[in-house]
């Protein structure tokens, strides 16, 4: 699942059917789906499973992808962030590696007060990157916590911006703070990218 105006360009789920009267194939359960669903929402493939096998808790690490754009943009306006300030790329990165290894996020997460949820993740990967007129940031972790990569973003975006240096991004991540809340990034630039498993699906 992902929040309210995130994006999925793969994302799995997982479906539980008695016994059936007749012969359904994974395709033509495919094709009933893809007849069903809203536009914007295509199932690629379906195919049998083992029992056991569950789409969330079997993930062994997901990686996200968020846009930023340099430049006003009149068809991409959902799938991105204009930010007008000049950002720089260098400092965004800079700042962004230091977040690979395990660490404790509560800074970055808005928390959930009907879970006991640990705030330790191990983000395996960042990258930061230019493509035309924008500026993508890719993450890759064991798990994500709630609204963890859109403040990361928002945080990025301010050592960009000159606002904050790198080491005192550095420091938000070592001492919890509510600092990064009000500097989230808005949902329409954020991609759940890709979903892994152990073995191939």
């Amino acid at each position: 699942r992902t929040d309210a105006g995130v994006h999925a360009i793969q994302q799995f789920a997982h479906l539980k059917v008695g016994e059936l009267k007749t012969n359904v194939t994974p395709k033509m359960i495919q094709y009933a789906l893809n007849d069903l669903l809203p536009h914007d929402i295509n199932v690629l493939k379906v195919w049998n499973a083992p029992d056991s096998f569950h789409a969330r808790h079997d993930a062994v690490s997901r990686q996200y992808l968020y846009q930023i754009s340099t430049r006003r943009t009149a068809f991409s306006k959902n799938l991105v962030w204009w930010i007008k300030d000049e950002l720089d790329p260098q400092k965004m990165t800079n700042a962004a590696e230091t977040l690979i290894g395990k660490h404790d996020f509560a800074s970055f997460c808005q928390f959930d007060d009907t879970k006991k949820q640990s705030t330790l993740v191990n983000v395996e990967s960042v990258e930061l990157f230019l493509e035309a007129d924008m500026i993508c940031f890719r993450i890759r972790s064991s798990h994500f916590l709630w609204k963890m990569v859109r403040r990361i973003v928002g945080m990025l975006a301010e050592v960009g911006r000159g606002n904050l240096s790198d080491t005192a991004f550095e420091r938000i991540l070592k001492y919890p703070t509510n600092t990064p809340a009000k500097f989230t990034a808005p949902p329409s630039g954020l991609f759940l990218e890709r979903v892994f498993y152990k073995g191939d699906l």
